[in-house]
């Protein structure tokens, strides 16, 4: 993935998310679980990216 590409989803992320906490009216708590979600969410993308982690698809829960 180039380095513009990546740089772009992590500005689009970044509003989006700043976007629903300006101006989306929410229980704080809500916001913070939200903001924790999409924040693992994109350092496991990032890992998986730079192939730290190998292939999201790979990773299995549960059975």
């Amino acid at each position: 993935m180039p380095l513009i590409q990546l740089v772009i989803v992590l500005v689009v992320v970044g509003v989006i998310l700043w976007v629903i906490n300006s101006y989306i009216p929410m229980q704080s708590t809500i916001k913070k679980i939200l903001n924790v979600v999409v924040i693992i969410g994109v350092i496991i993308w990032l890992l998986s990216v730079f192939g730290v982690i190998g292939n999201i698809s790979t990773i299995r829960i549960g059975k």
